[in-house]
């Protein structure tokens, strides 16, 4: 079922800006691997399933930064050595278990069949991004991916909307972010975008209508649903 929070609704939605985890990909189990594999190598006890999902939204430095402090504050030192381990982890372990969500590729035809303009806009870097996309044959439905050291500034900063705005010449009223937590929000609100929110990605315990998007969608097909 779709939610309609704003009357604005249909949106034009010319651009299409859709981030990358928990949004396309459920991610999380990868991600809480490699995580857990830095903290097992340095003795540590892994982090619960949950407890990683709530890490996820602000690039994997943070993430390893949040997963070293559940037992102590790591140096910016520390983490240089951890983020080694992880990345080298992680980037052998991109896809071994996560897995595009239901309804997205079929989302992505349509929207593409429809002459919009698709982009991935995602605080993951770039070394990883591009990958993960290509891996999972969905890399050729974007007309233009931002990771999160594409540009200066990343979610929720409002740069990288405001960037993909300009790349294809639209308004920003004529965008559209689609996203799961409280990053998208923010950037979309700072940008003065309309934005989405998937109830299924990674917003930790706060449900997404707290974040009082646009619209709220159980499944990405509803998103053909809200658009002109």
């Amino acid at each position: 079922m779709t939610v309609q929070l704003n009357a604005s609704a249909p949106f034009p939605a010319r651009v299409v800006l859709l981030d990358l985890d928990g949004t396309l990909i459920d991610t999380a189990p990868d991600l809480a691997g490699a995580a857990n594999h830095v903290l097992r190598k340095l003795g540590r006890e892994p982090a619960e399933m949950p407890v990683i999902r709530g890490f996820i939204g602000n690039g994997v430095r943070e993430l390893m930064r949040r997963a070293l402090s559940i037992q102590q504050n790591p140096s910016e030192s520390e983490l240089d050595a951890a983020m080694v381990d992880f990345s080298q982890y992680y980037g052998a372990h991109l896809l071994d278990h996560s897995q595009i969500y239901p309804g997205v590729r079929d989302t992505l035809k349509a929207l593409q069949a429809q002459g919009r303009e698709l982009v991935c806009i995602t605080n993951k870097s770039q070394a990883f991004t591009l990958p993960i996309l290509q891996k999972i044959d969905l890399y050729d439905y974007f007309g233009l991916v931002l990771s999160g050291d594409s540009l200066p500034k990343k979610k929720p900063d409002p740069l990288p909307l405001q960037h993909a705005a300009a790349h294809f010449h639209q308004p920003v009223s004529d965008c559209l972010l689609v996203g799961d937590s409280r990053n998208d929000t923010q950037a979309a609100r700072a940008a003065a975008m309309p934005v989405a929110c998937v109830t299924y990605g990674y917003n930790g315990d706060e449900p997404v209508q707290a974040l009082h998007p646009d619209a709220v969608l159980d499944n990405m097909s509803e998103l053909l649903d809200i658009l002109a």
